[in-house]
């Protein structure tokens, strides 16, 4: 006779089938090069390029040079400045498109600059930025400059090349977070003689944290480890931790070091993601303990409206 398996067997049998590949793929193109990362960072620095089967620790000792450490500190800042600024641009934004009639034409133009390269995208900040560029054409047209401003290759338009490529990164996740608030709370708050910021502040804030992480940890991440942007708009002292790995890895020939810089870039990513799951858990465990408590003072005053009508006859 032919069995028939109940429908949870059925939909774990199929859940498992379904997730082998993606099990297949992230083993072969995640895991295993992460593990040759690893491995590489504890060996010895080979003659010409590449690696000794030797284990050593020399390679996170050289992390240690003051001239790295420079660079690390200098990449730390740019990135928290940059991140900073995405967030304080994307808040209001975010607040804007969640309140406004047209938020699928707004959505539409921040994922338009995607369709474009991104080494397009900052040749053209190059030729704005320039010296005989865009800006510094337009300023001696109209008398107000005598010669060019030289406002690139310095942190400064590192900095401002790097907000531009990676707001959408900000905005997106914070739209879809405030998107789901109840904006009659901010109102409540207003009636009980909050300001406007103010209610925002204490009211709205605290609600869409898991978006805040989120923005933080999608644009701190890969400005961490920016290259392209560094190194076609920046100078000689702007150079950031992803210059380094490329450097010593083409042009040094350091892949134990290089390695062992990409080990720091990937624990800081896994930390910020655990950190961003560990806000968005706590956050859903805190939405259903409300839940509950909301469910289980409904059930007492319908208790005892029933027992005060009860008594009324």
């Amino acid at each position: 006779m032919k069995q028939y398996r109940k429908p949870k067997d059925r939909e774990r049998i199929l859940g498992t089938t379904y997730s082998y590949p993606m099990g297949l793929w992230f083993t072969f193109f995640f895991t295993i090069p992460l593990g040759i990362i690893i491995l590489y960072s504890f060996l010895k620095r080979g003659l010409y390029g590449g690696v000794e089967w030797k284990f050593t620790l020399e390679a996170y000792r050289q992390m240690f040079n003051p001239s790295f450490g420079k660079v690390v500190i200098r990449t730390l800042w740019i990135s928290v400045v940059s991140t900073f600024i995405c967030l304080l641009i994307a808040i209001p934004c975010g607040y804007a498109m969640a309140k406004s009639k047209h938020q699928t034409l707004l959505l539409f133009l921040i994922i338009i600059p995607f369709w474009t390269n991104s080494l397009i995208r900052i040749y053209a900040w190059i030729s704005i930025l320039s010296t005989e560029g865009f800006i510094n054409t337009l300023l001696i047209k109209m008398g107000i400059l005598d010669h060019g401003m030289h406002m690139i290759y310095n942190n400064g338009a590192v900095i401002l090349v790097l907000i531009y490529m990676y707001l959408p990164f900000a905005i997106l996740p914070l739209f879809t977070t405030i998107d789901k608030f109840d904006f009659a709370l901010l109102d409540a708050a207003r009636d009980l003689g909050a300001t406007k910021l103010g209610a925002i502040i204490r009211v709205m804030f605290p609600n869409i944290k898991s978006g805040l992480s989120t923005a933080f940890i999608f644009t701190f991440i890969p400005i961490f480890g920016a290259y392209t942007v560094p190194l076609l708009v920046g100078g000689k002292e702007s150079t950031m931790i992803g210059n380094i790995i490329v450097d010593q890895v083409s042009k040094t020939r350091n892949w134990p070091l290089a390695s062992a810089f990409s080990m720091v870039l990937t624990m800081i990513s896994l930390v910020g993601v655990f950190w961003m799951l560990y806000n968005g858990k706590r956050e859903q465990s805190q939405k259903e303990g409300s839940g509950k408590k909301n469910t289980q003072e409904n059930l007492e005053q319908n208790i005892r409206r029933h027992h005060l009508i009860r008594g009324a006859k």
